[in-house]
């Protein structure tokens, strides 16, 4: 039975960051729900100037699409993005605004973080409104929002989603953009209670590898079934397949309507990590292949109800997970099997 149940985080306001010295203490809130619909969006855009001379908080759609490395179609985020946008909508690169680590895609450090919004001409007071590809729904701008969130940016939602917004005929663009103008954003500070690195994973599987061990955290995994069991291989060329020790599949798909690709009303998320057996009065780690659908698990945390003080994601995942476990004396770091 779930227990502690918060109301769903689209019912409640955004909660804003820590805010540096130099940042206005008001921030003017257009959007109230961390999740916004298409129809919401677009409302909020026609109230919002579009002047470039407005010192006024502005709204910034920011597309955040990303492809698997092994993608079909060859497809990349930057290609998608020129070929369809929302009106006024910049650009995240998810692998260039990251922490040049051997792992891909690790958060940028705060440097990296405040320059990339320097030069989007993205500001602290503007409202970002993250969204990925018409194709996938919601896949990568989860990552990207929840970036945002980490370096307390005070006003940050995602778009669920651009597909219903190009299905509904709100209107796009394409093409190159213009010259995008350098702002003004304070060196920001990591949040690290939002944060989980490898000896925080290790510890944990540690302490919950045998069958009957209490759970103190609860680690879930968004990777497809077939590569959490280890019957399907990784995206990354020589990486094996399998799972954390403890670990709860949680595959991305299942947390989506399967045509809309929006993410599930509370109720039904509810249902699912109930039937999962996953406990809202237990923290949780959520992780992934490389951290990036980690992220659709923790919005779907919220949306359910689940408090988000206790909530991390393991930023290496499953790619440093895989490197490393075994070296740092795992002998059962890489189960490949249910």
């Amino acid at each position: 039975m779930l227990l502690h149940i918060r109301p769903p985080a689209s019912a409640l306001r955004s909660s804003p960051g820590a805010l540096s010295s130099r940042t206005p203490c008001v921030f003017r809130r257009t959007l109230s729900s961390y999740l916004v619909t298409p129809a919401e969006l677009s409302t909020a855009l026609k109230k919002n100037s579009s002047s470039k001379i407005s010192t006024a908080p502005r709204i910034v759609p920011l597309c955040a699409t990303w492809f698997l490395p092994n993608d079909p179609a060859k497809r990349t985020g930057w290609n998608e993005f020129k070929s369809i946008r929302i009106p006024r909508a910049k650009f995240f690169d998810i692998d260039k605004i990251s922490d040049s680590s051997s792992y891909p895609h690790m958060l940028p450090s705060a440097d990296l973080f405040a320059r990339a919004m320097r030069r989007l001409g993205i500001r602290r007071e503007d409202t970002v409104v993250v969204y990925d590809s018409k194709d996938l729904g919601i896949f990568s701008a989860p990552r990207v929002a929840w970036t945002f969130k980490v370096y307390g940016h005070p006003d940050v939602h995602i778009l669920n989603n651009f597909k219903v917004w190009c299905d509904d005929g709100y209107p796009t663009e394409s093409g190159m953009l213009e010259k995008l103008e350098a702002v003004d954003y304070p060196d920001p500070e990591l949040d690290k209670d939002k944060v989980a690195a490898f000896e925080d994973v290790r510890d944990v599987a540690r302490q919950q590898s045998g069958a009957l061990s209490p759970r103190s955290v609860q680690i879930l995994d968004a990777r497809s079934r077939g590569r959490w069991e280890g019957k399907e291989p990784e995206p990354r060329p020589g990486l094996p397949s399998g799972h954390i020790p403890s670990s709860v599949s949680v595959p991305v798909s299942e947390l989506l309507h399967p045509e809309r690709k929006t993410l599930l009303p509370p109720a039904e998320l509810q249902a699912l990590f109930k039937q999962k057996g996953v406990d809202p009065s237990i923290p949780t780690i959520s992780s992934c292949g490389t951290g990036v659908t980690a992220a659709v698990i923790d919005v779907a945390l919220a949306e359910a109800g689940f408090a988000e003080r206790g909530r991390r994601i393991y930023d290496g995942s499953w790619t440093e997970w895989a490197s490393r476990a075994k070296q740092d004396g795992m002998e059962d770091a890489l189960i490949g099997r249910a």
